[in-house]
């Protein structure tokens, strides 16, 4: 069995990982390979780029980087062709994703033979909020997705397309961390008794760049807590010595889930360690601003209410969200604020957490993908 992994970000190079490693205990003799980090390769998967060089964010930066990103999409084609699996396992990643599935679907090799693969999809693209009309394309193109959010699965049934629900990964990877033993976070960073704020700036440059010296700026509102940054590990270290970080401000990379587990509050950025966040019990407030052009635009698309994956699941606001304008000094210190010394507020945010676990089924999601997977394609092994 031959099956080529596509994952482009963080979160997809950790969810692709856990695959691997279930898939790994039905079939040892799985061979892969594919783009995405650290995480796979160390999980077996041969990686051939690293999702480091592949972020783009936002229109202006996508449009600014066109000639690399066709470049991208050709060498991952040849490199799908010339390795000729039995199927593409594409995690997330939607703009790169869809179109490799498309140059693809020809299923012809380099030595013009048919390849007869399977694409299966992990981590649906957004189609529910913006671009709908995709789900005609993701029909025709995928032979099976699998969906993480309760509300996917009824969504597609409206476009008469059978997606297969296995769970959130967010519970495997966090019940993972929780049951191996870790070294105490506080001791490790050398840091204090003080109620921990962690600091979620993002894991791309271009948002970390606009966000962090935002989140940066109420740092001396709080004098009785220490705040933590959460470095992006694909990030040298060196790349946060722009920001002027005060000395009383930790940072550390590679550690994230250990900052969440010690943390009293955050700041976080839109996107999943919105939700990771919720999942280890911290009260938060969502930060996202990013290009003018980039969000008016986006703005005119976006057919859902909220950005943060929290809300979206609950269908209401239980995080509040600062928004372009609105994430201002001001604004973050007056909702940091409410979430670290108001009582009533932190265990109202603490129950909403608990339904919203609830909503997202037990644990087991990537054990789900990877018998989904294994049944699809055992005939090989």
């Amino acid at each position: 069995m031959r099956i080529y992994i596509i994952a482009g970000e963080a979160s997809g190079d950790l969810h692709a990982a856990n695959f691997v490693k279930e898939l790994k205990l039905l079939d040892p003799t799985v061979e892969l390979r594919g783009w995405g980090g650290d995480l796979m390769e160390q999980a077996g998967v041969t990686v051939v780029k690293h999702y480091s060089e592949l972020a783009f964010m936002g229109f202006i930066e996508v449009v600014k980087n066109l000639r690399t990103i066709f470049k991208n999409l050709k060498a991952c084609e040849e490199d799908i062709k010339a390795f000729k699996p039995d199927a593409v396992f594409m995690v997330d990643y939607p703009g790169f994703n869809l179109r490799i599935a498309k140059k693809i679907s020809a299923r012809a090799g380099t030595d013009g033979r048919p390849l007869n693969v399977k694409i299966f999809y992990y981590i649906s693209p957004q189609v529910w909020a913006w671009k709908q009309s995709r789900v005609h394309q993701i029909k025709q193109l995928v032979d099976k997705m699998f969906v993480i959010l309760p509300f996917e699965k009824p969504f597609y049934k409206k476009f008469d397309y059978d997606v297969e629900f296995v769970g959130h990964p967010l519970l495997d990877a966090i019940e993972q961390f929780k049951q191996t033993k870790q070294e105490d976070f506080r001791l490790k960073n050398n840091l204090d008794d003080r109620k921990i704020i962690a600091l979620l700036p993002g894991s791309r440059k271009q948002e970390i760049l606009v966000k962090l010296p935002l989140m940066l700026s109420v740092v001396d509102q709080f004098p009785g807590y220490q705040f933590v940054v959460a470095a992006a590990p694909s990030l040298p270290l060196s790349f946060y010595d722009q920001f002027k970080i005060p000395q009383k401000v930790s940072v550390v990379s590679g550690q994230t889930y250990g900052l969440l587990s010690s943390a009293f509050a955050a700041l976080v950025t839109s996107g999943t360690a919105t939700l990771e966040t919720a999942l280890f019990n911290v009260p938060e407030v969502v930060c996202y601003k990013g290009n003018a052009v980039s969000y008016q635009i986006a703005k005119r698309l976006v057919k859902v209410p909220y950005i943060s994956l929290v809300n979206l699941i609950a269908g209401k606001e239980v995080v509040k969200e600062l928004i372009q304008a609105e994430l201002n000094t001001a604004n973050i210190a007056a909702e940091l604020k409410k979430i670290t010394q108001n009582e009533a507020n932190r265990a109202r945010l603490l129950d909403e957490y608990a339904q919203l676990r609830q909503s997202l089924g037990g644990s087991g999601a990537s054990k789900n993908v990877a018998n989904a997977v294994f049944k699809s394609l055992q005939h090989l092994s």
